[in-house]
């Protein structure tokens, strides 16, 4: 690596101890998540102590989709803490920030998948949230049932990885909200995905059946998913 690559990394490290070791106003945190840079906004997600105003909800959720990555995890990390708090979670209840938390769980990055489906379950009582989002849920799983039905996955190209990796997270969400759904969305989505080859996605069909439909296309695909030859999925 050429000296430029240090420099800049000796020049983050600076600039991230200082930020830390200096004292600032909760309003100059919120104009850092604001405008920035990388390691400013992700220093000021870390050291931010409470959310004040559905301005401040919408700056911190704001950053969670279109930043650098280290921007998106800290701050998904935080979300997950003030969701989970009573106090705060009224805040993030404005239908602006719905469409962003349903592109948060599809994220590349894991960790902001969970963190992101951990915090959204605090809105399950939500009416308006639950309605709007599960809606949106079912549509975009849909869409990636469509494409990955085309796909070769003997070709193991990136891109059939990466639309399952969306279908999985997309199912990890439903598992959450299952009973806030559209009985006939969700119905399809489980049928149509016990029948996908990447394993990973038939056991998220699996356990999503755990819920015990009173169904008998849906108790006879969790016989089937009981029945798969991989273990992974029939653990279920």
């Amino acid at each position: 690596m050429n000296n430029s690559y240090y420099e800049t990394l000796d020049e983050n490290f600076t600039q991230a101890l200082k930020l830390y070791e200096e004292e600032y106003s909760h309003a100059e945190l919120i104009e850092l998540l604001k405008s920035g840079n990388i390691v400013q906004k992700q220093i000021a997600a870390l050291r931010l102590e409470e959310i004040t105003s559905t301005q401040d909800a919408d700056v911190l959720v704001a950053n969670l989709t279109g930043q650098d990555g280290k921007i998106r995890e800290a701050v998904s990390m935080r979300l997950n803490e003030f969701m989970s708090n009573e106090k705060y979670l009224p805040y993030f209840q404005v239908s602006n920030n719905y469409d962003i938390f349903l592109d948060a769980i599809i994220d590349i990055n894991a960790n902001i998948c969970r963190n992101v489906i951990s915090a959204i379950k605090n809105l399950k009582n939500d009416n308006i949230f639950c309605k709007q989002f599960c809606t949106n849920l079912a549509k975009l799983s849909f869409d990636l049932l469509d494409k990955i039905g085309k796909f070769d996955f003997q070709d193991g190209k990136y891109k059939v990885n990466k639309e399952v990796f969306k279908l999985y997270w997309c199912l990890e969400t439903i598992y959450e909200f299952y009973d806030k759904m559209n009985f006939t969305d969700l119905k399809q989505i489980i049928l149509r995905s016990k029948d996908i080859q990447e394993y990973t996605i038939r056991e998220k069909a699996a356990k999503i059946l755990t819920k015990n439909f009173d169904d008998n296309e849906l108790n006879n695909a969790k016989l089937e998913l009981q029945n798969d030859r991989n273990y992974y999925v029939r653990r279920f």
